[in-house]
């Protein structure tokens, strides 16, 4: 032990009996059960979907309930009792109205009370006191203990116990007190959140799903690609900036932007209605249940989504010449077409362009950005960097986020690790020196967070990786060779569209492989798993490979995917009793599921399952306590 570590100490446990207290407490905890953590990955904006998937715990409230009222609540009634906990204030609402006397519903929250205080007391059985006690509404702390913790076998204190139920009543507490309990349920089901990428693009409210999870008790975040653009963008990146806008018209969520950050986009729309028109391929992607679009809504959106397009494919073509490190002078388009006669040649192969707009670009110049073009993308990049709103979710995302994290014998990241085609890792050369493998995450994130911290709109190398990140041929968080959007709108050889994947998507599907990854990122083979998000699961695949060892858990929650993985995406739970894939059917709506009591968990598979019950002392957090304990019994040697 160090002179500052023995300093602290003995501050902290000035006396024997201090530190003998402390060792007990720490001791104890490292036999209770491992708490349960949950995987959620690409949720790209859904927050409705989102939420029911936090606040069922992926189905574990229902389990938990189930196994607790087994043989005393049918299966409607397990449905109806479950709900309650998942949106207990409009439950409320509802169950309110089917009682038509007083006493009808006072006895029904009488019940309730006892249901919710038996299921508190379930769920909080491998917890501490004082970590429940966290978990409670502070202003119901005192009555939900006296509750939890009642002794109902004692006569002297049975009146006592009464007495307390009947006045949360009789005061108009019922309500908040059942919302209050339900809440402290929904927090102790999980304990720990993990997610695995791509909170934005595609679905329309990434902002609440970022003030939920700022609220959340306990979590980590990978970064995912889409991630990057908004990070990107909020650091100064212009590239970032331009492909953001590009996306969020593409899919009808440029509300985003203007009502949910306060951006005003009202100069990009005049700017794109004086110089675009119409154009098939850039009209807006609808879902099947929005809003339909005005004839005048539409044509704004596909002249923003020209116009934003156009200054994107500008700007690429300086930095990837500013960056030859990059290796992507392959993906600079503009000086590669024939504007006379709307050819482009790839690969020593001529194409036919077709839904062309290319009317501010200048043959002889094609990178060159216009006056108004350059006013526009500098004001855009101002506002992003001051928004108060959208720097506060970066801040967040930066301060909980990762490229990657080792946890509970697990290597969690969004991607891909890039490899060759023999698993061996790949190289990337940054100022004179190469990273490959774990390197190369943690050079990318030192990047990134220096980028963040000291934002530039120069194009300095920092920022300038940010966007490699989201489309360069090794980044981890895209994973592909190239990014083939040019090619998708304006060029009908579907050919051209593919996307090359790197050699680790099919390699992942080996145990030999994953034992290597494992090995390199210093977690055990035998007992490790690699979680994954990043790329949707298609119907007849699956999503466990690699002898149980690789998980890949986006299902899709994006509803643009539902087609593709034909369910609502997949989630991860993992507690003391191993691990659980869970199987989620697409949400219809919040409303719906309320209403209906419409859940969206279709099925849970085992995927790994332990022999003996995991306990803290095996975990991560119990590795910390073990070393305290040691810590703690060379202090008292000293007394």
């Amino acid at each position: 032990m160090n002179e500052t570590d023995l300093a602290l100490l003995k501050a902290k446990y000035p006396t024997k009996t201090a530190l003998a207290t402390e060792l007990i407490n720490l001791e104890a905890i490292l036999n209770l059960p491992k708490s349960t953590e949950a995987f959620i990955s690409d949720i790209h904006g859904e927050y409705d979907a989102f939420q029911h998937v936090l606040r069922s715990g992926s189905g574990n409230v229902k389990q938990k309930v189930a196994a607790l009222f087994a043989g005393k609540m049918t299966k409607n009634k397990i449905s109806n009792f479950s709900f309650l906990i998942y949106y207990p204030k409009e439950r409320l609402t509802a169950i309110k109205k089917r009682y038509a006397s007083n006493e009808e519903l006072c006895q029904w929250y009488l019940d309730t009370f006892t249901r919710l205080i038996s299921l508190l007391h379930f769920v909080s059985t491998k917890y501490t006191r004082s970590k429940v006690r966290k978990a409670l509404k502070p202003e119901f702390v005192y009555i939900t203990e006296e509750l939890l913790y009642a002794d109902l076998d004692s006569v002297d204190k049975l009146q006592y116990y009464s007495k307390i139920t009947e006045n949360i009543i009789t005061l108009g507490q019922a309500d908040a007190f059942i919302i209050a309990t339900c809440h402290s349920i929904q927090q102790l089901v999980v304990d720990h959140l993990h997610i695995v990428g791509d909170i934005y693009d595609r679905g329309p409210y990434p902002d609440k799903i970022m003030e939920r999870l700022m609220q959340h008790h306990s979590l980590d975040i990978q970064w995912g690609n889409h991630d990057i653009l908004w990070l990107g963008a909020v650091s100064g990146s212009q590239l970032c900036l331009a492909n953001l806008l590009r996306i969020c018209a593409r899919y009808n969520n440029l509300s985003i932007i203007e009502d949910a950050y306060g951006i005003n986009l009202r100069h990009l729309a005049l700017f794109a209605e004086k110089h675009y028109q119409d154009n098939p391929a850039f009209q807006p992607k609808l879902m099947h249940n929005e809003r339909p679009l005005s004839a005048a809504e539409k044509l704004q959106i596909t002249q923003i989504h020209q116009a934003i397009a156009v200054i994107q494919f500008k700007l690429e073509g300086p930095a990837i010449a500013r960056r030859p490190e990059f290796n992507m002078a392959h993906r600079a388009m503009l000086d590669k077409i024939d504007y006379a006669k709307q050819t482009i040649e790839l690969k020593g192969k001529t194409y036919q362009l077709e839904n062309t707009c290319f009317q501010t670009i200048d043959p002889k110049a094609p990178y060159q950005l216009t006056p108004e073009e350059q006013d526009l993308i500098d004001q855009l990049t101002t506002a992003f960097m001051q928004s108060d709103k959208l720097r506060r979710h970066m801040a967040f995302l930066v301060k909980k986020g990762s490229m990657y994290l080792t946890y509970n014998d697990n290597l969690i990241f969004h991607g891909c690790i890039p490899v060759d085609d023999k698993g061996k890792f790949q190289t990337f050369r940054l100022n004179g020196k190469d990273y490959a493998g774990p390197e190369l995450l943690t050079v990318f994130e030192k990047n990134l967070r220096e980028s963040f911290a000291y934002p530039h709109t120069t194009n300095d190398q920092a920022t300038d990786l940010l966007w490699y990140l989201w489309t360069g041929p090794l980044s981890p968080l895209f994973g592909k060779h190239d990014m083939t959007t040019f090619e998708r709108y304006f060029i009908a050889d579907k050919e051209t569209h593919f996307e090359a994947p790197n050699a680790y998507y099919r390699l992942r599907h080996e145990t030999w492989f994953v034992d290597q990854l494992l090995e390199a990122f210093g977690l055990d083979p035998n007992t490790g798993h690699i979680i994954n998000g990043h790329t949707p699961v298609k119907k007849g695949q699956s999503p466990i490979m690699a002898d149980r060892k690789m998980l890949v858990i986006d299902g899709g929650f994006s509803k643009p995917y539902h087609k593709t993985t034909g369910i609502g995406g997949y989630t991860l739970l993992y507690n003391s009793y191993g691990m659980q894939l869970v199987t989620h059917q697409p949400f219809t709506s919040r409303a719906d599921a309320i209403a209906n009591l419409t859940d969206i968990i279709s099925t849970k598979r085992v995927v790994d399952q332990v022999s003996h019950r995991k306990m803290v002392a095996q975990t991560d957090i119990g590795k910390k306590l073990i070393k305290q304990v040691r810590l703690l019994k060379e202090l008292m040697l000293t007394k």
